[in-house]
């Protein structure tokens, strides 16, 4: 493992390599296909529509006998772990930008994935080739079938996949984001620097609980003994859940706002357009009227909390310079966050998946982006807060086209229609797929509208592909490309 120190990195290090995997069986994963063919033919929680959240289905027993199978490759990894509702993807990639730019070399596991399931795994913002993915992948099914272990799950293997490429590539620190809750989540065998927990909010709430108490108890879960946790401002009930958790885990617990001086406001300028600035004081930090890299309060928050993770990180002995860190957060880029897919019209899409993140959406884009009428096409899957989505959807929706996100855990949007006329007492269209939503929507919009796609990283996913060129209209990016949204603001 590499060392810490600045001095270590003055010098690019030959990258070890995993072996081709052999053996019976698993060894005819030699390629990229054969490895997602691989994953497909395990049980995946992401694509199934009811499941109980138990220490039979998230095993964290199986997790470490794989692990050792693969010779405890997270062992070997100095990493930051991240939880919560809302925000740990953002959270995590403006923290290991930061990092990047403070000169270490740092991996990054992300779900879900957008476009390319590569995109989970990455160093350096550099995502995995398919050749070394397909090593990974395969070094874990060897494993599986030469120490006859059970079938791990979809998410079980990617995540020791992940280990595994980032020890390859000799990382210096790696930032890990769970998948689903904390507590039982396949992650949750690291023993991290620091834990972040984003903003706690109702998500999940058939398998983590129905309420604020109960879903914070499974975030809580990954705090570790001796290990400082840095939160997010919280709801009071969620605070106290989390003090309570801290204090039996013996871990330093440390809220945004409250235990480190944070603000932030919304302000417009010609050079940047819309975009908040954030202030955060600690005895080792000082960062003042910073510049967020994403529009949206809900991303200022995000990035204050990965702000004082990185302060955290140089109490755990890292150096850290803050110019530099300050630097990394122009290279955030948040694909399917507040991202502009086409220009005229105005097509925006946002993975918002839960109620929190829509009411957030709803309100960046009435503060960020200037229209006369917003056209939202929505759809969203069968275990999320249905209900408290399309409460907050009303708040900035002009009109609604309501269609599926093409899985079978899709809401019907007939379903949808109809209970969004018992809410709201409005009339909307639906549409069997975004193609025909899109028609809908294109019909009914002048060029000074915007279409907002919305409700899942799914239906975000048919919309990106729909519009390949989007990545330099990206709504979510550095401060060279915010220039632009300066028309957009009011």
């Amino acid at each position: 493992m590499a060392t810490m120190a600045r001095s270590t990195l003055t010098k690019a290090k030959p990258r070890r390599t995993l072996r081709k995997p052999s053996g019976n069986g698993s060894s005819a994963i030699r390629t990229y296909r054969a490895s997602v063919n691989y994953l497909d033919s395990l049980t995946d929680y992401e694509k199934t529509s009811s499941f109980g959240y138990n220490s039979t289905n998230f095993n964290l027993t199986r997790m470490n006998r794989l692990l050792a199978a693969l010779d405890n490759p997270h062992k070997r990894l100095r990493t930051v772990h991240v939880a919560g509702t809302k925000g740990k993807g953002s959270t995590a990639t403006m923290l290991a930008c930061m990092l990047e730019g403070s000169g270490y070399r740092v991996g990054l596991y992300t779900s879900p994935h957008i476009l390319d399931i590569r995109e989970r795994i990455a160093v350096c913002r550099e995502m995995i080739s398919e050749a070394a993915f397909a090593r990974a992948v395969g070094a874990v099914a060897t494993a599986v079938t030469k120490s006859k272990l059970a079938p791990p799950t979809f998410f079980e293997a990617i995540t020791a996949a992940a280990f595994l490429h980032f020890v390859a590539a000799e990382v210096d620190i790696a930032v890990i984001e769970t998948g689903l809750g904390g507590r039982l989540d396949s992650t949750n065998v690291i023993k991290p620097e620091v834990c972040c927990i984003t903003n706690i909010s109702f998500d999940h709430v058939a398998q983590l609980g129905g309420t604020l108490s109960a879903i914070a108890e499974e975030k809580a879960g990954i705090m570790k003994p001796g290990v400082p946790v840095i939160s997010a401002p919280q709801e009071p009930e969620v605070k106290a859940v989390l003090r309570r958790a801290a204090e039996k885990a013996k871990a330093p617990l440390y809220f945004a706002g409250e235990d480190i001086e944070f603000s932030y406001r919304f302000e417009s300028s010609r050079q940047l357009g819309p975009h908040n600035r954030i202030c955060l004081t600690t005895p080792t930090s000082r960062f003042e009227h910073l510049h967020v890299p994403a529009l949206g309060d809900h991303q200022a928050i995000n990035c204050g909390l990965a702000l004082a993770a990185a302060d955290a990180l140089k109490k755990r002995g890292l150096v850290i310079d803050d110019q530099r860190a300050v630097e990394g957060l122009a290279n955030v880029r948040l694909p399917g966050r507040m991202e502009i897919l086409r220009e005229e019209p105005r097509i925006l899409a946002d993975g918002a998946h839960n109620a929190a993140s829509i009411d957030a959406l709803m309100r960046a884009i009435g503060q960020s982006i200037r229209y006369d009428s917003m056209v939202v096409i929505f759809a969203c899957h069968k275990d999320k807060d249905v209900r408290g989505m399309l409460r907050r959807i009303q708040l900035g929706a002009d009109k609604i086209i309501f269609t599926s996100t093409g899985t079978a855990r899709s809401v019907d949007p007939v379903e949808l229609a109809a209970l969004y006329g018992e809410l709201s007492g409005k009339m909307v269209q639906t549409a069997p797929t975004l193609d025909e939503a899109m028609s809908i929507a294109e019909r009914a919009v002048t060029r000074e509208d915007l279409i907002c796609i919305t409700g899942s990283f799914y239906l975000v996913a048919q919309a990106k592909r729909m519009f390949p060129q989007s990545g330099a209209a990206s709504g979510s990016r550095g401060r060279k490309d915010l220039a632009p949204l300066a028309a957009l603001a009011h």
